[in-house]
């Protein structure tokens, strides 16, 4: 079951977060971007009432009023990987911000995993950030979104 995250799933979304990127990080990632009011969107998966994947969604400022979200991080359970949670988390996290009027979702990451849901680094060439190559992406969630070039600022959190 996909639903919102609550303040009794935060220390089980730690515990999802540094196990699957083998390491704190992205777990302080997810702590800062919280105490920041910088979590536009985040959902668990739970099975059981366990907590076995996490997604965050960030706002991002644009330099021409386009409203983007960034991805990052999505985590699933070691054990869990590979069984179609990230992708479900994903797909239910775009629904949401699309539903809210989010444009288009930014992220770097791994540049053979999500392909698989629309992601492409060709569409982020337009984006002007700290990031390129081949794991910097993007997804269009209203068509055109990303036809113009574009700057955007990261959440504080991200200490760019």
């Amino acid at each position: 079951m996909i639903r919102p995250a609550a303040p009794a799933d935060h220390a089980a979304i730690h515990a999802v977060v540094a196990a699957a990127f083998g390491q704190a990080e992205e777990a302080q990632l997810v702590e800062a971007l919280r105490a920041d009011g910088d979590a536009l969107l985040e959902l668990v998966a739970a099975d059981d009432g366990a907590v076995v994947g996490h997604i965050l969604f960030s706002p991002l400022v644009t330099d021409n009023g386009r409203r983007l979200a960034a991805l990052a991080p999505l985590s699933v359970e070691p054990g869990r990987q590979k069984t179609g949670l990230g992708t479900a988390l994903m797909e239910e996290g775009h629904r949401r911000l699309a539903a809210a009027g989010i444009e288009a979702v930014i992220l770097l990451g791994h540049p053979a995993y999500y392909p698989r849901v629309g992601y492409s680094a060709d569409l982020a060439k337009v984006v002007t950030s700290p990031f390129n190559g081949p794991g910097f992406m993007a997804l269009e969630l209203a068509p055109g979104a990303l036809s113009q070039p574009l700057g955007i600022t990261y959440a504080r959190a991200f200490g760019l």
